[in-house]
């Protein structure tokens, strides 16, 4: 089975996981971020594409075996449940972020029938907000949501508390933690960035970390 560091090195090589604590990024929100993850770049990179791909395939049928439906987020998790649910052999669709203006306004794309034992694909999990916007629509379309396979969560405080409360399980391909560790082993940050990392990842809007 793919490891937790075999996705971490394949984020890195491609670099769809920046890590600059001495020149931080700035969220839409203003916090200062030494991390910056774009997991969409993996859809460039075939090899990095396929052990992402088979290793949520992997995770779902592990954790899921009873699941009957990939539901992407989107836009970033809809590549990747499309290509998962190919290699299972199950059908697809997607949740939009909100329902569409015109047409039929559907926000849920793909035929889901009531009580269909449902796994979202999501690419990153920060805070849970953007998951919890695909669970709860799935949910009141009559959907069983058995949980969320991920590629990366930065396993935040805040998304954790919300996922627990909305009672959504996330399994993720690759935490913070591990990709810490091994940008520390092969020599993308210095072993002393690895406390301000995680101090970063405990409070995002305390900025002492930049000063460490």
């Amino acid at each position: 089975m793919t490891s937790r560091q075999d996705v971490a090195r394949a984020l890195l090589s491609i670099r769809a996981v920046f890590l600059r604590p001495d020149e931080p990024f700035t969220w839409a929100s203003g916090i200062k971020s030494p991390i910056y993850c774009d997991n969409r770049l993996t859809l460039s990179y075939p090899e990095v594409r396929t052990l992402v791909d088979e290793a949520l395939a992997e995770r779902v049928r592990e954790l899921y075996p009873e699941a009957e439906m990939l539901m992407g987020t989107s836009t970033a998790g809809i590549a990747h449940a499309a290509i998962a649910a190919d290699r299972l052999g199950v059908p697809m669709g997607y949740v939009r972020g909100s329902a569409k203006d015109h047409g039929r306004r559907n926000q849920i794309e793909g035929r889901l029938e009531p009580g269909c034992r449902v796994v979202v694909i999501e690419d990153l999990v920060s805070t849970g907000g953007s998951v919890l916007d695909c669970v709860s629509p799935l949910r009141e379309a009559g959907a069983n949501v058995l949980g969320v396979v991920s590629i990366f969560t930065y396993g935040m405080q805040r998304g954790l508390e919300r996922l627990a409360a909305a009672e959504v399980r996330n399994t993720s391909l690759c935490d913070l933690d591990t990709l810490v560790d091994v940008a520390v082993g092969e020599g993308y940050i210095q072993p002393c960035d690895k406390q301000r990392l995680l101090a970063f990842r405990d409070d995002p809007s305390d900025e002492s970390w930049m000063h460490a």
